[in-house]
């Protein structure tokens, strides 16, 4: 197995070299004839993302981890949309982004350069192989896919089509590349190869994440968790509040931009906690609250310590009544992960200073934090979202899977 991935590493150097300084035209020829190709091997697609869904079935996966792997129609044209999408974005390879002169007179500047060789290591939804090749494939870098056993199958297929369509624009198959075992000693040997492979991004659970950085040889984009909050502030619109939070908790509870905590200040607490509750009990959502949040919701179970850090990524969700929006702050910062938060107010100097303290990937006044996501946030797709502040915070698109090089032009200029 090592010899294998040792071999994809080093084409995978070879095609990065190609990709680096292909034109904007065959790249977006690529990710235009992929698209074609998914709705053209929609059959096949949803044949082999069948076989992944009944064997999870049948290994008694949890609902909200086999909802994941599920390519519904949906599903499938937001990946064709996003391919679209990523096709039209500006090439940002050879952008120069500054110039500046010297007092000598030599002009200095910066100029986009890709990473290089991307590996992803990746659990559960098939359509991060597709999301993820197509913004490496825009930003001229090769990338080696190895993801969860789960998926398996939907994997491979979406691969190949990947591949098929590299192959018809021009560039070289092996810009992506797909891990073909479930090996464990196969992400093992990936880690290890940081002599072809530029920079590792896993994405998943926190597990899976904690066991790439302390095994990878070469830097890590990471986030460990998305431990989300949402703050309903004073005078919010309250109507609003409940559909904001509803969406945020059970539209898609198993994704890292799904609210965990519900923060909520203690002047609306009682007008505003009941119907609240009751939005999530009529959709399955447990709630575990403080002692302010169950003198006022019934049937709710007492929070622990342990439930503030907790990324549930399930119909769960912690309640704590705050005494204003400075608590709510205090409480973001002890427990978030800098992953997404977000603040329902009718106050604008509020929210203005909501944006400001809170130090996440991403603030939102007045929406879902479900709105985390490259796609949504007009990137086309992500490649994962970053809650390290190197050298990316928030979902990495393409400007992000690039880095930049001083360029200096002059006309003879000696250092004395």
């Amino acid at each position: 197995m090592r010899e294998q991935i040792l071999e994809m590493g080093k084409r995978a150097r070879e095609a990065s070299q190609a990709i680096a300084t292909a034109d904007s035209g065959l790249k977006r020829k690529a990710l235009e004839l992929t698209a074609l190709a998914l709705g053209r091997e929609r059959a096949s697609i949803e044949a082999e993302n069948r076989r992944d869904v009944e064997e999870a079935e049948r290994r008694g996966l949890a609902k909200p981890k086999i909802d994941r792997l599920i390519i519904s129609p949906k599903v499938l044209g937001e990946m064709i949309e996003g391919l679209q999408e990523v096709a039209r974005l500006p090439d940002p390879v050879g952008e120069v982004t500054g110039m500046w002169t010297r007092p000598n007179g030599l002009q200095v500047g910066r100029m986009r350069i890709p990473l290089g060789v991307i590996g992803i290591v990746y659990e559960s939804r098939p359509n991060v192989t597709v999301d993820a090749a197509a913004l490496c494939i825009k930003a001229g870098n090769a990338v080696i896919l190895r993801g969860g056993s789960e998926a398996f199958h939907s994997n491979s297929r979406l691969a190949a089509i990947l591949r098929d369509s590299l192959q018809e624009a021009g560039l070289p198959r092996d810009c992506v590349q797909f891990v073909e075992t479930t090996e464990r000693q196969a992400v093992l040997d990936l880690l290890g190869l940081e002599e072809y492979v530029d920079v590792m991004i896993p994405r998943g659970g926190e597990e899976l994440i904690r066991f790439v950085v302390e095994n990878a040889r070469m830097p890590v984009l990471k986030h460990y968790k998305g431990v989300c909050h949402i703050y309903v502030d004073e005078g919010a619109d309250i109507e609003m509040a409940r559909r904001i939070c509803l969406n945020a908790k059970i539209q898609r509870p198993a994704t890292c931009n799904a609210m965990e905590t519900l923060l909520v200040h203690g002047e609306i607490a009682s007008s505003f906690l009941p119907a609240m509750a009751e939005d999530f009990r009529q959709n399955g959502v447990e709630l575990r609250g403080c002692e302010k949040t169950r003198a006022i919701v019934r049937d709710c179970a007492a929070a622990t310590e342990e439930d503030w850090h907790a990324e549930y990524l399930d119909l769960v969700l912690s309640v704590r009544v705050v005494a204003d929006m400075i608590e709510a702050v205090r409480h973001i910062t002890r427990y978030g992960s800098q992953h997404t938060e977000a603040i329902v107010t009718q106050n604008f100097e509020r929210a203005h200073r909501f944006v400001r303290q809170v130090q996440s990937s991403l603030v939102l006044v007045n929406a879902s934090t479900r709105f985390n996501d490259g796609f949504q946030l007009g990137l086309g797709a992500e490649i994962g979202i970053s809650t390290s502040k190197l050298h990316a915070f928030g979902p990495m698109g393409v400007e992000e899977l690039t880095t930049t090089k001083f360029i200096a032009f002059g006309n003879g200029q000696l250092r004395g």
